[in-house]
């Protein structure tokens, strides 16, 4: 695929069978093979409405970026760091566009959501220069980044930055990977229960996606379907409502929307 070339593409279950394809505005043009590897169009077009979405891709691990922007790390009288900062978050975490996530029975905390930008890779990458990133960059997705906070700072000896982040379904994103789109062009918008809350560019990026994609490569092998939360900025606020609404958008890309219930 041509880096220039704007495709939308999802994965979805009809039928009890996992497909993949392109959005179009007709529909899905459902595709055979691989999603990161050679495929065609079968020439089957099936409309949203009859099909489940899942997640556009499986991960086999998803980094997560803290303090990767600039304005929030004025808002909170952070030092701007001299190399990314990042955990890694459970692929358990992960949720469907749509679905409904719910609160553990097991704690009665707050939940924060923070709309970011995901990076998805499309091949094996490891070592790579800034320079080459892009040719290992599949596209972009949009992410909430769900986090039990009371987790995160209840043992003031170790940060549970993994376990607040990697509760069940706490890793919304979706609802399609976008391809051709210069990351650094975007904004993020997240939207509580009808109004925005969030809403800053990703040009703000203390790393840049093609900075982050080359220095996580040095530390760890990323692989195909990879994601990578870029991080989030200013407006992260607790849901508090019994039902909550929560969509990310990115222009571009698309809506990310899901309930979170207490």
């Amino acid at each position: 695929m041509m880096a220039s070339e704007m495709k939308k593409w999802l994965r979805f279950r009809s039928n009890g069978a996992t497909g993949f394809g392109t959005l179009s505005p007709s529909g899905i043009s459902v595709h055979e093979g691989e999603m990161f590897g050679r495929n065609t169009a079968t020439g089957k077009t099936l409309t949203l409405s009859q099909v489940e979405l899942l997640a556009p891709c499986a991960p086999s691990k998803i980094v997560a970026l803290w303090n990767n922007f600039h304005a929030l790390a004025a808002k909170l009288n952070q030092p701007e760091p001299p190399e990314p900062l990042y955990l890694l978050k459970a692929t358990t975490s992960i949720a469907a566009p749509g679905a409904v996530i719910r609160r553990p029975s097991s704690y009665d905390g707050k939940t924060t959501y923070e709309g970011e930008l995901g990076i998805v890779i499309g091949k094996a990458c490891a070592r790579v220069s800034p320079a080459e990133a892009d040719s290992f960059i599949f596209g972009y997705t949009c992410v909430n980044d769900i986090t039990a906070n009371d987790i995160l700072t209840r043992d003031p000896t170790f940060p549970q930055w993994a376990r607040a982040k990697g509760i069940d379904d706490y890793g919304p994103f979706g609802p399609v990977i976008a391809t051709g789109l210069d990351p650094a062009r975007l904004t993020v918008r997240t939207i509580l229960n009808g109004a925005e809350r969030q809403n800053y560019p990703i040009s703000d990026m203390i790393f840049s996606a093609q900075e982050l994609v080359s220095r996580i490569s040095h530390d760890m092998t990323l692989l195909p379907g990879d994601l990578i939360a870029v991080g989030t900025s200013v407006g992260v606020g607790v849901m508090k409502e019994p039902v909550n609404t929560v969509t990310v958008a990115i222009d571009g890309i698309g809506e990310l929307t899901n309930e979170f219930r207490l």
